[in-house]
């Protein structure tokens, strides 16, 4: 298996470290009868470390699917060049170091974290240009 298929397993499980962190902490703001029932009611936002890990897990998903299309389209591609390995591990770090920034409320690192993340695809998508131009020419 490529580098970049066993950073994608990673940020897999980052996605559920996600999940269950801001699970527990919504639990523990709302309790778990509320979670295990209909959840009908209308409440009001999470607040403190429980509404920071909801916003850090909806920013993971909105950055999830492009790392995963990037990985994915150069594995089709068969490319495997360094800019890819390196945007690949680049966001996973980023995307490890986030968690933490975000459930502490620390800024301005947070941003820089996320903007390593997405610099990380950015990479890959330049890895894959540029070997797809390298072919052509």
């Amino acid at each position: 298996m490529t580098v970049e298929l066993w950073c994608l397993v990673a940020a897999i499980i980052i996605g559920f470290v996600h999940i269950i962190l801001q699970a527990h902490t919504m639990n523990m703001q709302r309790s778990l009868e509320w979670n295990a029932g209909p959840r009908d009611e209308v409440l009001p936002p999470l607040t403190g470390v429980a509404g920071r890990l909801e916003r850090a897990l909806k920013n993971y998903l909105e950055t999830f699917v492009f790392f995963v299309a990037a990985v994915l389209a150069a594995q089709a591609a068969n490319v495997h060049n360094s800019l890819i390995v390196w945007g690949a591990v680049l966001y996973v770090t980023a995307r490890v170091i986030y968690i933490p920034l975000y459930a502490l409320g620390v800024r301005y690192i947070r941003s820089i974290a996320w903007g390593a993340a997405t610099t990380g695809i950015f990479l890959i998508l330049i890895g894959l240009i540029s070997a797809g131009l390298a072919r052509q020419g």
